[in-house]
């Protein structure tokens, strides 16, 4: 018996030494849990649709959000025991997090996200060109999709294209997001705030959408002031009340970029004036059959709720603001003061400026 004896002694040293090794790894375990790892040094990393757990903690921890692999993959296993999936996607990392920090954000799906800002006022190439420059997309392809009937149909667009309802916004994306993502989003908050803009609809003011987001777009064009929005859309009101042409140079410069293409033009002749096209609101009388850009939230509410004003005309100040009146005679003053007098005191200030 005594060799049982010593067997059993042995099995007991075994069995002792097992614990403590297993308790350490345990202890270990539990303060790689508790232990914030990394820096202020953004760590991004791609976890590829598929990637099974072990390859996630792997990659992760390749890529410096943890600290070790092998005991990141015993927490995952011994401790944590999570069941979720871990989900792909782009991850970054920045600053010293604990494990469970790093494996909550994958579970989650928190992906790196990017930015792109949209001001008021551009057309569908300029939205497709911003997005493009902000790595969200390819520009020929938005636009292509932009200029879809069948698209805008889907999104509830009543025109064959998306112009005017690239709604101005900052929006926020995951990596390489589909380019119908993109684009329904961006007409989704357009109808947010086509509904605040509706809510607070004047009265009498009886546009249809496509009539009032066409006229949006047009006092978005005419102006950078919100202030003055409401004015310049009580003068086209007024003009479209006593059946008068709209006479809007940036309806003439997008007819005259439909009819030649290219690149968009920088000035008007008389020519292009008097050439008739649906979008030339000096030839063609009313409102052109659609949008010439994306108005925001002020020209849409401005479109549907005009300022009560007696003008028909407006005459710019060259500083973004406007001088406003009601007949002839004002507009006639205006024009001499800030388009004939304002521009011939410039030439001669400059002739000064160069003899001297």
């Amino acid at each position: 018996m005594r060799w049982l004896r010593a067997a059993v002694g042995v099995l007991f040293l075994v069995v002792v030494a097992a614990l403590i090794v297993g308790a350490k790894l345990y202890l270990d375990v539990l303060r790689f849990r508790e232990t914030a790892h990394g820096s202020e040094v953004e760590k991004v990393v791609e976890v590829p649709p598929g990637t099974n757990a072990r390859d996630v903690v792997r990659l992760l921890a390749r890529g410096g959000a943890l600290s070790d692999e092998r005991m990141a993959l015993r927490y995952l296993r011994y401790v944590k025991r999570d069941r979720r999936p871990l989900k792909s996607g782009e991850y970054a990392f920045v600053g010293p997090l604990r494990p469970d920090e790093v494996l909550e954000r994958v579970y989650r799906g928190e992906v790196k996200t990017y930015q792109v800002t949209i001001p008021e006022g551009l057309r569908i190439d300029e939205v497709a060109e911003r997005i493009e420059a902000a790595g969200l997309g390819n520009a020929a392809e938005l636009m292509a999709l932009a200029r879809d009937p069948e698209l805008a149909r889907e999104l509830g667009v009543p025109f064959p294209t998306l112009e005017g309802y690239l709604f101005p916004d900052t929006y926020t994306f995951g990596r390489n997001p589909k380019a119908r993502l993109v684009l329904g989003t961006m007409v989704g908050r357009f109808r947010a705030a086509w509904k605040r803009a509706e809510a607070g609809r004047g009265a009498g003011v009886t546009l249809t959408e496509q009539q009032a987001v066409t006229l949006a777009s047009i006092v978005e064009k005419e102006t950078g002031q919100i202030s003055e929005r409401p004015r310049i859309s009580c003068v086209f009101h007024n003009r479209l009340k006593r059946q008068m042409k709209l006479q809007t140079d940036p309806t003439v410069l997008y007819a005259k970029w439909l009819r030649r293409g290219g690149a968009w033009p920088t000035n008007l002749s008389r020519a292009d004036l008097e050439t008739p096209h649906p979008y030339n609101t000096y030839a063609v009388a009313g409102l052109p059959p659609g949008p010439i850009a994306s108005p925001g939230a002020a020209a849409l509410a401005a479109a549907l709720a005009p300022a009560p004003c007696p003008d028909l005309y407006f005459v710019s100040r060259n500083d973004g603001t406007h001088v406003f009146c009601p007949d002839l005679r004002c507009h006639a003053a205006a024009v001499q003061k800030w388009q004939v007098d304002y521009f011939r005191e410039k030439r001669r200030a400059a002739r000064t400026r160069a003899r001297t």
